[in-house]
Protein backbone atom coordinates (compact mmCIF):
# COMPACT_ATOMS: atom_id res chain seq x y z
CA UNK A 1 0.00 0.00 0.00
CA UNK A 2 1.52 3.38 -0.91
CA UNK A 3 2.72 6.04 1.09
CA UNK A 4 -0.58 8.18 1.09
CA UNK A 5 -3.07 5.66 0.60
CA UNK A 6 -2.32 4.09 3.95
CA UNK A 7 -2.25 7.73 5.53
CA UNK A 8 -5.71 8.41 3.88
CA UNK A 9 -6.71 4.80 5.70
CA UNK A 10 -5.25 5.78 8.95
CA UNK A 11 -7.30 8.84 8.96
CA UNK A 12 -10.20 7.49 7.96
CA UNK A 13 -10.20 4.93 10.95
CA UNK A 14 -9.25 7.67 13.33
CA UNK A 15 -12.30 9.56 12.17
CA UNK A 16 -15.25 7.17 12.32
CA UNK A 17 -13.97 6.11 15.55
CA UNK A 18 -14.03 10.02 16.60
CA UNK A 19 -17.94 9.16 15.52
CA UNK A 20 -18.34 6.39 17.19
CA UNK A 21 -17.38 8.36 20.51
CA UNK A 22 -19.81 11.13 19.64
CA UNK A 23 -22.67 8.58 19.57
CA UNK A 24 -21.72 7.41 23.24
CA UNK A 25 -20.94 10.75 24.43
CA UNK A 26 -23.93 12.13 22.43
CA UNK A 27 -22.26 15.27 21.95
CA UNK A 28 -20.71 16.28 18.21
CA UNK A 29 -18.00 18.95 19.70
CA UNK A 30 -16.02 15.58 19.98
CA UNK A 31 -14.81 16.71 16.65
CA UNK A 32 -13.27 19.79 18.37
CA UNK A 33 -11.25 17.49 20.21
CA UNK A 34 -10.47 15.01 17.68
CA UNK A 35 -9.03 18.03 15.51
CA UNK A 36 -5.77 19.22 16.91
CA UNK A 37 -4.71 15.01 17.99
CA UNK A 38 -5.68 14.32 14.07
CA UNK A 39 -2.67 16.45 13.02
CA UNK A 40 -0.56 14.60 15.89
CA UNK A 41 -1.59 11.20 14.46
CA UNK A 42 -0.59 12.10 11.04
CA UNK A 43 2.44 13.52 11.52
CA UNK A 44 3.43 10.54 13.45
CA UNK A 45 2.35 8.19 11.04
CA UNK A 46 3.85 10.01 7.93
CA UNK A 47 7.25 10.10 10.10
CA UNK A 48 7.11 6.31 10.64
CA UNK A 49 5.90 5.16 7.13
CA UNK A 50 8.59 7.44 5.85
CA UNK A 51 11.51 5.53 7.19
CA UNK A 52 13.85 8.26 6.84
CA UNK A 53 12.58 11.58 7.29
CA UNK A 54 15.47 13.53 9.16
CA UNK A 55 15.79 15.82 11.48
CA UNK A 56 13.27 18.24 9.16
CA UNK A 57 10.91 15.63 9.88
CA UNK A 58 11.59 15.71 13.61
CA UNK A 59 10.76 19.34 13.83
CA UNK A 60 7.88 19.41 12.62
CA UNK A 61 6.94 16.60 14.60
CA UNK A 62 7.80 18.73 17.49
CA UNK A 63 5.95 21.99 16.59
CA UNK A 64 2.82 19.86 15.11
CA UNK A 65 2.72 17.74 18.39
CA UNK A 66 2.86 21.14 20.49
CA UNK A 67 0.30 22.81 18.69
CA UNK A 68 -1.99 19.80 17.84
CA UNK A 69 -1.48 19.00 21.93
CA UNK A 70 -1.89 21.96 23.48
CA UNK A 71 -4.99 23.25 21.26
CA UNK A 72 -6.78 19.54 21.78
CA UNK A 73 -6.71 20.17 25.99
CA UNK A 74 -7.46 23.69 25.73
CA UNK A 75 -10.69 22.89 23.55
CA UNK A 76 -11.45 19.83 26.31
CA UNK A 77 -11.08 21.91 29.21
CA UNK A 78 -13.13 24.69 27.58
CA UNK A 79 -16.13 22.25 26.84
CA UNK A 80 -15.46 20.08 30.51
CA UNK A 81 -18.83 20.27 31.97
CA UNK A 82 -21.22 22.30 29.77
CA UNK A 83 -23.47 22.14 27.28
CA UNK A 84 -22.94 20.52 23.53
CA UNK A 85 -21.72 23.56 21.66
CA UNK A 86 -23.90 25.73 20.01
CA UNK A 87 -23.22 24.72 16.14
CA UNK A 88 -23.91 21.35 16.90
CA UNK A 89 -27.17 21.38 18.90
CA UNK A 90 -28.24 23.95 16.00
CA UNK A 91 -27.70 21.06 13.52
CA UNK A 92 -29.47 18.38 15.70
CA UNK A 93 -32.05 20.29 15.17
CA UNK A 94 -31.89 21.11 11.89
CA UNK A 95 -30.80 17.86 10.62
CA UNK A 96 -33.51 15.97 11.84
CA UNK A 97 -33.64 11.95 11.10
CA UNK A 98 -30.68 12.35 8.96
CA UNK A 99 -28.92 13.66 12.37
CA UNK A 100 -26.17 11.14 12.43
CA UNK A 101 -25.60 10.40 8.92
CA UNK A 102 -25.26 13.58 8.30
CA UNK A 103 -22.75 14.01 11.44
CA UNK A 104 -20.73 11.18 9.82
CA UNK A 105 -20.20 12.66 6.56
CA UNK A 106 -20.20 16.59 7.26
CA UNK A 107 -18.62 16.95 10.50
CA UNK A 108 -16.21 13.42 10.74
CA UNK A 109 -15.23 12.82 6.86
CA UNK A 110 -15.43 16.35 5.93
CA UNK A 111 -13.30 17.06 8.74
CA UNK A 112 -10.83 14.56 7.76
CA UNK A 113 -10.72 15.38 4.35
CA UNK A 114 -9.43 19.61 5.42
CA UNK A 115 -7.03 17.94 7.92
CA UNK A 116 -5.64 16.04 5.51
CA UNK A 117 -5.37 18.62 3.17
CA UNK A 118 -3.73 21.10 5.61
CA UNK A 119 -1.49 19.13 7.05
CA UNK A 120 -0.24 18.03 3.80
CA UNK A 121 3.57 20.36 3.85
CA UNK A 122 3.90 17.64 6.54
CA UNK A 123 3.18 14.95 5.08
CA UNK A 124 5.69 15.53 2.05
CA UNK A 125 8.41 16.66 4.33
CA UNK A 126 8.19 13.12 5.72
CA UNK A 127 8.14 11.83 2.78
CA UNK A 128 10.97 13.28 1.33
CA UNK A 129 13.92 13.79 3.54
CA UNK A 130 15.61 16.54 1.64
CA UNK A 131 18.81 18.34 2.63
CA UNK A 132 20.39 19.57 5.78
CA UNK A 133 18.50 22.44 7.78
CA UNK A 134 18.98 25.42 5.93
CA UNK A 135 17.85 29.26 6.60
CA UNK A 136 14.58 29.00 5.35
CA UNK A 137 14.04 26.18 7.98
CA UNK A 138 14.67 28.48 10.68
CA UNK A 139 12.57 30.90 8.88
CA UNK A 140 9.47 28.58 9.52
CA UNK A 141 10.35 27.95 12.65
CA UNK A 142 10.41 31.65 13.42
CA UNK A 143 7.38 32.36 11.83
CA UNK A 144 5.75 29.13 13.33
CA UNK A 145 6.61 30.68 16.98
CA UNK A 146 4.67 34.25 15.93
CA UNK A 147 1.68 32.08 15.06
CA UNK A 148 1.84 30.13 18.25
CA UNK A 149 2.40 33.38 20.53
CA UNK A 150 -0.64 34.53 19.38
CA UNK A 151 -2.99 31.29 19.06
CA UNK A 152 -1.55 30.19 22.60
CA UNK A 153 -1.92 33.59 24.45
CA UNK A 154 -5.22 34.63 22.99
CA UNK A 155 -7.03 31.65 24.39
CA UNK A 156 -5.27 31.88 27.40
CA UNK A 157 -6.21 35.60 28.05
CA UNK A 158 -9.64 34.91 26.49
CA UNK A 159 -10.50 32.09 29.29
CA UNK A 160 -9.06 34.13 32.39
CA UNK A 161 -11.33 36.93 30.84
CA UNK A 162 -14.66 34.66 30.63
CA UNK A 163 -13.64 32.98 34.08
CA UNK A 164 -14.17 35.81 36.18
CA UNK A 165 -17.70 36.54 36.94
CA UNK A 166 -17.33 40.25 36.35
CA UNK A 167 -17.03 40.13 32.65
CA UNK A 168 -20.24 38.16 32.34
CA UNK A 169 -22.04 39.39 29.28
CA UNK A 170 -19.36 41.61 28.48
CA UNK A 171 -16.51 40.91 25.50
CA UNK A 172 -12.81 40.74 25.59
CA UNK A 173 -10.86 43.73 24.20
CA UNK A 174 -8.31 44.06 26.09
CA UNK A 175 -4.42 42.20 25.89
CA UNK A 176 -4.00 40.86 21.98
CA UNK A 177 -7.74 41.17 21.23
CA UNK A 178 -7.13 44.55 21.74
CA UNK A 179 -5.22 44.39 18.31
CA UNK A 180 -7.12 41.88 15.85
CA UNK A 181 -10.70 40.49 16.89
CA UNK A 182 -9.63 36.95 16.50
CA UNK A 183 -6.06 36.82 17.85
CA UNK A 184 -6.35 32.86 18.14
CA UNK A 185 -7.61 32.13 14.25
CA UNK A 186 -4.72 34.76 13.45
CA UNK A 187 -2.07 32.41 15.02
CA UNK A 188 -3.65 29.23 13.78
CA UNK A 189 -3.30 30.53 10.32
CA UNK A 190 0.49 31.79 10.80
CA UNK A 191 1.39 28.91 12.19
CA UNK A 192 0.50 26.69 8.89
CA UNK A 193 2.22 28.94 6.67
CA UNK A 194 5.35 28.64 9.35
CA UNK A 195 4.80 25.28 8.58
CA UNK A 196 4.93 25.32 4.77
CA UNK A 197 8.27 27.55 4.39
CA UNK A 198 10.07 24.77 6.49
CA UNK A 199 8.51 22.13 3.55
CA UNK A 200 10.15 24.63 0.85
CA UNK A 201 13.05 22.71 1.63
CA UNK A 202 11.89 19.72 0.31
CA UNK A 203 11.81 18.59 -3.77
CA UNK A 204 8.43 19.01 -4.47
CA UNK A 205 7.05 20.04 -1.36
CA UNK A 206 5.53 23.38 -2.78
CA UNK A 207 2.78 21.59 -3.39
CA UNK A 208 1.70 21.73 -0.15
CA UNK A 209 0.80 25.24 0.37
CA UNK A 210 -2.91 23.63 -0.32
CA UNK A 211 -2.70 23.03 3.23
CA UNK A 212 -2.13 26.92 4.77
CA UNK A 213 -4.30 27.85 1.92
CA UNK A 214 -7.38 25.82 3.03
CA UNK A 215 -7.06 26.71 6.92
CA UNK A 216 -6.76 30.21 5.77
CA UNK A 217 -9.72 29.89 3.50
CA UNK A 218 -11.52 28.08 6.34
CA UNK A 219 -10.67 30.26 9.21
CA UNK A 220 -11.70 33.35 6.88
CA UNK A 221 -14.69 32.31 5.01
CA UNK A 222 -16.15 29.35 6.67
CA UNK A 223 -16.34 27.81 9.94
CA UNK A 224 -13.84 30.15 11.97
CA UNK A 225 -14.41 34.17 11.79
CA UNK A 226 -17.96 34.35 9.95
CA UNK A 227 -19.30 31.75 12.70
CA UNK A 228 -17.79 33.77 15.40
CA UNK A 229 -18.79 37.04 14.37
CA UNK A 230 -22.40 36.45 13.73
CA UNK A 231 -22.93 34.98 17.16
CA UNK A 232 -21.16 38.35 18.61
CA UNK A 233 -23.45 40.47 16.75
CA UNK A 234 -26.00 39.73 19.46
CA UNK A 235 -23.38 41.88 21.67
CA UNK A 236 -24.00 45.59 22.62
CA UNK A 237 -20.30 46.08 22.66
CA UNK A 238 -19.41 44.42 19.85
CA UNK A 239 -20.70 47.35 17.05
CA UNK A 240 -17.83 49.55 18.74
CA UNK A 241 -15.50 47.26 19.29
CA UNK A 242 -15.97 45.83 15.72
CA UNK A 243 -15.37 49.52 14.10
CA UNK A 244 -11.72 50.24 16.11
CA UNK A 245 -10.54 46.92 15.56
CA UNK A 246 -8.66 44.83 13.00
CA UNK A 247 -10.85 41.80 12.13
CA UNK A 248 -7.69 39.46 11.86
CA UNK A 249 -4.42 40.62 11.15
CA UNK A 250 -2.98 42.85 14.63
CA UNK A 251 -2.86 46.19 14.19
CA UNK A 252 -3.12 49.11 16.68
CA UNK A 253 -6.52 49.94 17.56
CA UNK A 254 -8.59 52.87 14.87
Amino acid sequence: MSYFVTLIAILLVYMSLCFVVSLIRKRNDVADVAWGLGFVLMTGASFFLSGDSGIRGMLVGVLVSIWGLRLAWHIHRRNKGKAEDYRYLAWRKEWGKWFYIRSYFQVYLLQGLFLFLIVSPVLLINKNAGPSLVLLDFLGVAVWLVGFYFEALGDAQLARFIKNPENKGKLMQSGLWAYTRHPNYFGEVVQWWGLWLIALSVPGAWLGIVGPMTITFLILKVSGVPMLEKKLEGNPEFAEYKRKTSIFIPLPRK
